[in-house]
């Protein structure tokens, strides 16, 4: 892939990710999010990882987030209000901000190998989707079952809080 083409998608998804965070209505955060994992998509396929890409479209921007629109409409969410700048909250938000750049700078950059050429994956007679399978349910079985347990909690929560009393 060119690199310019990388640039753009990174860039996409670095807009559409801080746009997550700054928009006041959790729908808009909810369809930015939907084109972060698009671009994150993008990224997949150009590496080659075609089931990945389609994978990522499919379950985080199609299953996920629908069920995240839909926890978002009945629980019936409005705008959020402007609130006055808290001076100490900032303050402590850009020591967090600086204190992860200098942890993501130690990994990148101190880490010895951390710029060594990986080799090409192997193609065998079975494809990626066999061998992501393969290791999602050989590998992987307690947290893939733990992950689908916590959607089903987080969306019986989501519908419980949003039950009204009859009176």
């Amino acid at each position: 892939m060119p690199s310019a083409l990388f640039w753009i998608f990174v860039l996409v998804m670095l807009v559409f990710g801080v746009m997550v965070v700054v928009n006041r209505s959790p729908v808009a955060s909810a369809l930015s999010l939907v084109v972060c994992f698009l671009g994150l998509a993008a990224l997949y396929i150009s590496l080659d990882a075609f089931f990945l890409g389609v994978i990522q479209i499919l379950v985080y921007a199609g299953a996920v987030m629908v069920l995240f629109l839909f926890i978002i409409m009945l629980l019936d969410l409005k705008a959020e209000q402007r609130r006055h700048f808290n001076l100490i909250a900032m303050f402590g938000g850009i020591v967090v901000i600086v204190l992860f750049v200098k942890v993501l700078w130690d990994v990148c950059y101190g880490f010895q190998g951390g710029n060594a050429v990986f080799p090409a994956i192997q193609n065998t007679e079975h494809g990626d989707t066999w061998q992501v399978g393969m290791a999602l349910f050989q590998q992987y079985k307690l947290p893939l079952q733990m992950i689908g347990a916590l959607i089903v909690v987080a969306s019986v929560g989501a519908v419980l809080l949003s039950k009204r009393e009859l009176k």
